[in-house]
């Protein structure tokens, strides 16, 4: 995955190593990882990711 184009959230640590980075997957699905740690990397696929998110903004998370 070392090829992979990562993004940093906006929400980030601007200049620091407090990150989460996110990028697409060959087959489309998530690749998540945290900026301090870049060799552990989560997949997930797009609508698990998309309820994860409604629920973190919804407070059920």
């Amino acid at each position: 995955m070392a090829d992979l184009h990562w993004v940093k959230s906006s929400f980030s640590d601007a200049g620091g190593n407090n990150c989460v980075e996110v990028a697409t997957v060959e087959n489309e699905d998530i690749a998540l990882r945290e900026s301090d740690s870049p060799d552990t990397v989560l997949t997930t696929t797009p609508s698990a990711m998309r309820a994860l998110v409604l629920a973190v903004k919804s407070g059920d998370a």
